[in-house]
C-alpha cells in the first residue's frame, strides 16, 4: 500500500516533532544503554539484564528482550528508562505485560495509545476518548488524534460527531487523503450510503494510486449497493499493486460484499496500519513497528498488518520471526494467497527450498490462471542454479500474464538470465531484447545484455553504450561499473578499464569476478605482480567453477612468463594492499 506525497510530507514534519515516543525507542546499539539508564547501572544484575534485553530487541528476539528488560525492571522498579524500554519490548512482542507497564507513563504517547485501545476493546469509548484527547498535540500524535477521536465517537454511538470531527481535515489539501477515507468508512458504517459513495470517490481521487484498504472498502460498498460490475472493476486494481497482493485478486473477487472494516475497533486498527505504511515509506521503521503492533492488538486478524510487519522483519534479516508472525493467518483469510507467497519467499531465504516450492506448487494448483506463483518459483529455482527448471516456470508465468506490457519486462529479463545460464543464448538474447522493447531504460537489462555481448566479442561499441547508460542510471552499482571496465578493456582502453575496475572492487571487494577482471586489467597495463595478486585474491572468494579454472590457468601462465623474466619483474611495483 502507498500514500500520496502530500500526506507523506506531513508525516515527515510530524516525525521531526516527535518527542515522547522517541524516548521509548531502542537505539539499536546495546552499548549505549549504560549511558541512558541510571538505576540499572547501580545494580550489576539489572545492568546485565538491561543490556541483554536491548540487544535481544535489536536482534529481533522480542520475547527474550521483554523477559530480560522486565528482569532489569524487577531489580530497579523506579528507573523510568528501564520501565520505558521494558514497556516497548513487551508492546512489540505483543505481551500482556505491556498494559501493566504502560500504567503511570503519562508522558509516553505509545503507552497512552495502548491504554486507550484497551478501553476501546472493553467498550469504554468515553474512557478511550479521554486517553486519546490527552495525547500531546504535536508530532505524530497530532495527526493520529482526530482519527482516533472520530472512531471513539462512532464507537460511543455518536456517528454525526465522528463525521464532524474529520470534516476540517478532509478540507486540508495536504493531509485529506487518509482522513477522507476514514470519513467514508464511518459514513458507510453509519448507513449514510450516498455520503459514503461520495467520500470513497473523493478518497480515491486524493490517493491517486491503488491502496488495498481503500480498494476493498470501496468495492464492498459498490457491491452492497448493487453495482457488482463496478465492484469487480475496482477490485481489479489490486493487479497493479505488485505480485504479492495481485495473487489474491481471485479470492477478493469472491468476497466483494464483505466489509473489510466492521466496527469502531477495526477502524482504529486501520488508522494504525495507515500510519505504519506511511512511516515505513519515510524509513521510520521503529515507529512503524509500534503502529503495527497497536493495530494487531486491536485486530489480530488484520492480515494486511501482518504482511507489512513480516516485510519489515524480513528486511531486518529476521525471517524466522516473520514466518512466526504470519503463522496465525488461516487459509480462509481474504489475502491468504499473498500470505502464502510471502511464506514461500521466507522459506527460500532460510534455505528451505523444497518447502518453498511445495507452497508455490499448491498456489499454482489453487489459482491456475495466476502468473505470480510461477514467477516466484522461477526466481527460487534460478537462485539455486536450477536454470532449465527456472526457464519452464518463467515461461508459464509469461504465458499467464496476458499481452506483453511495460510491467512485464522483468519476466522476460529473468527468463533470459535462466536461458543464458543454461546455454540457450539465442533464446536469452531474444528475451533481453524483448525486455528492452517493453522498458527501454532498465539498467539491469542494459547491463546484462551489454556484458553478454562483451563476453562474446559481439558489437562492442554498442555494448559499451548500453553499459554506459546503465552506469549513468546506477553509478554506485559495483556490478555495472565492473561491466563498464570489462568492455573498456575489451575495446583496448586499458587506462579507463583500470580506473573503472578499481572503483568496482572498492564497491564490491568480495566479488570474485570483479577482482579477476581487475587482475586482467592490471596485466594488460603491464602491472604483472598486481595482476597475480588480484587473481589469487579472486581464488579465495568462492568463484564459479568456470572462473576458477580460468583463474588457475592465468596464474600458471603468469608464473611461467614472470619466471623467464626475473630481472624485469624486480622493477615492477609491489602488490597492492588487500581491498
Amino acid at each position: 500500500m502507498q500514500y500520496p506525497g502530500s500526506f507523506a510530507r506531513s508525516v515527515v514534519l510530524a516525525l521531526s516533532l516527535l518527542s515522547g515516543c522517541a524516548a521509548a525507542q531502542p537505539s539499536g546499539d546495546p552499548a549505549d544503554a549504560a549511558d541512558t539508564q541510571s538505576g540499572a547501572a547501580a545494580a550489576p544484575g539489572g545492568a546485565a539484564a538491561f543490556l541483554a534485553g536491548r540487544f535481544a530487541v535489536r536482534q529481533g528476539d522480542l520475547d527474550r528482550g521483554a523477559d530480560e528488560l522486565m528482569r532489569a525492571l524487577a531489580t530497579d522498579p523506579n528507573d523510568p528508562d528501564v520501565k520505558r524500554q521494558a514497556f516497548l519490548a513487551a508492546l512489540l512482542a505483543g505481551r500482556p505485560e505491556a498494559v501493566q507497564l504502560a500504567a503511570g507513563q503519562d508522558e509516553n504517547p505509545a503507552a497512552q495509545l495502548l491504554l486507550g485501545d484497551v478501553e476501546a476493546l472493553h467498550g469504554n469509548w468515553e474512557g478511550a476518548r479521554r486517553r486519546f484527547e490527552a495525547l500531546p498535540k504535536q508530532g505524530l500524535t497530532e495527526l493520529l488524534q482526530p482519527l482516533l477521536l472520530a472512531w471513539s465517537d462512532f464507537g460511543a454511538g455518536k456517528a454525526d460527531a465522528a463525521l464532524a470531527q474529520l470534516t476540517p481535515y478532509t478540507e486540508n489539501e495536504r493531509i485529506r487523503a487518509v482522513f477522507t477515507f476514514h470519513d467514508a468508512l464511518i459514513a458507510d458504517l453509519a448507513g449514510h450510503s450516498a455520503d459514503a459513495g461520495r467520500l470513497y470517490n473523493a478518497a480515491r481521487n486524493e490517493f491517486g494510486i491503488a491502496n488495498l484498504s481503500l480498494v476493498r472498502a470501496m468495492a464492498s460498498w459498490q457491491a452492497r449497493e448493487g453495482h457488482e460490475a463496478e465492484a469487480r472493476q475496482t477490485i481489479s486494481l489490486v493487479n497493479d499493486m505488485g505480485d504479492e497482493l495481485a495473487v489474491s485478486t481471485p479470492r477478493l473477487l469472491t468476497l466483494l460484499a464483505t466489509r473489510p472494516v466492521r466496527s469502531a475497533t477495526e477502524g482504529l486498527a486501520e488508522v494504525y496500519l495507515a500510519f505504519a505504511v506511511l512511516l515505513r515509506q519515510q524509513d521510520a521503521g521503529d515507529f512503524a513497528n509500534v503502529m503495527l503492533r497497536l493495530a494487531l492488538d486491536l485486530r489480530p486478524d488484520l492480515s494486511t498488518a501482518r504482511l507489512v510487519a513480516a516485510e519489515s522483519l524480513e528486511q531486518a534479516k529476521h525471517p524466522e520471526a516473520a514466518l512466526a508472525l504470519l503463522a496465525p493467518v488461516p487459509p480462509t483469510d481474504p489475502i491468504a494467497p499473498s500470505i502464502d507467497l510471502r511464506r514461500a519467499a521466507l522459506y527460500d531465504v532460510l534455505g528451505k527450498t523444497e518447502e518453498s516450492l511445495r507452497i508455490l506448487n499448491a498456489l499454482s494448483a489453487a489459482y491456475p490462471d495466476r502468473p505470480e506463483p510461477w514467477s516466484l518459483q522461477g526466481d527460487v529455482l534460478r537462485a539455486k542454479h536450477r536454470f532449465p527448471e527456472a526457464v519452464v516456470a518463467m515461461t508459464k508465468a509469461i504465458a499467464l500474464s496476458g499481452p506483453p506490457s511495460r510491467a512485464q519486462w522483468s519476466l522476460y529479463y529473468e527468463r533470459g538470465i535462466a536461458e543464458e545460464r543454461s546455454h540457450q543464448w539465442p533464446a536469452a538474447e531474444a528475451d533481453f531484447q524483448k525486455a528492452l522493447e517493453l522498458s527501454p531504460d532498465e539498467p539491469s537489462v542494459l547491463n546484462y545484455l551489454g556484458y553478454s555481448w562483451t563476453e562474446q566479442g559481439h558489437d562492442l561499441p554498442r555494448a559499451e553504450q548500453m553499459i554506459k547508460r546503465a552506469a549513468e542510471a546506477r553509478p554506485n552499482d559495483g556490478a555495472i561499473v565492473d561491466s563498464l571496465g570489462w568492455v573498456q578493456l575489451r575495446r583496448g582502453d586499458v587506462a579507463s578499464a583500470v580506473k573503472s575496475l578499481e572503483r568496482a572492487v572498492e564497491m564490491q571487494p568480495e566479488d570474485a569476478t570483479i577482482n579477476g577482471h581487475l587482475g586482467d586489467a592490471y596485466w594488460a597495463a603491464g602491472r604483472r605482480l598486481e595482476a597475480q595478486y588480484q587473481w589469487r585474491r579472486a581464488l579465495t572468494l568462492n568463484p564459479d567453477p568456470d572462473d576458477l579454472q580460468h583463474l588457475q590457468t592465468k596464474l600458471h601462465e603468469a608464473d611461467q612468463a614472470l619466471g623467464t623474466a626475473t630481472t624485469a619483474a624486480k622493477t615492477l611495483p609491489p602488490a597492492p594492499a588487500q581491498p
